[in-house]
């Protein structure tokens, strides 16, 4: 593995990390005990999740599940090899396409 592709893998899991950082939310285990499904679906709909805390130190996370499948689409995606290729490949490259051309590509 070329240290190029290493320093990419790097970034990728460090822009993937500071948004998750980013949708964090807290509770404590009481209101989740109480609230289970609120939180769920107030997670879902602002897009973010809950660390769970008791006496200040995490017990654990609550990921609404579009959120978790979409993890779980990034993380099997970044495992491909040919995918993380293609990307390094693009980036690369330094052609540039105008948004003309890129609108009429996607029908828009």
């Amino acid at each position: 593995m070329q240290l190029t592709t290493i320093t990419e893998i790097l970034y990728n899991s460090i822009i993937m990390i500071q948004q998750l950082i980013n949708d964090e939310k807290f509770t404590n285990i009481q209101k989740a005990q109480a609230g289970l499904t609120r939180l769920f679906l107030n997670a879902e709909n602002t897009s973010s999740f809950y660390r769970v805390l008791k006496n200040d130190k995490s017990l654990g996370v609550l990921v609404p599940n579009k959120i978790w499948m979409s993890l779980v689409e990034d993380l099997e995606a970044l495992s491909s090899p040919n995918y993380r290729n293609r990307i390094s490949k693009a980036r690369r490259d330094k052609k540039t396409y105008p948004f003309s051309y890129v609108k009429k590509q996607l029908g828009l």
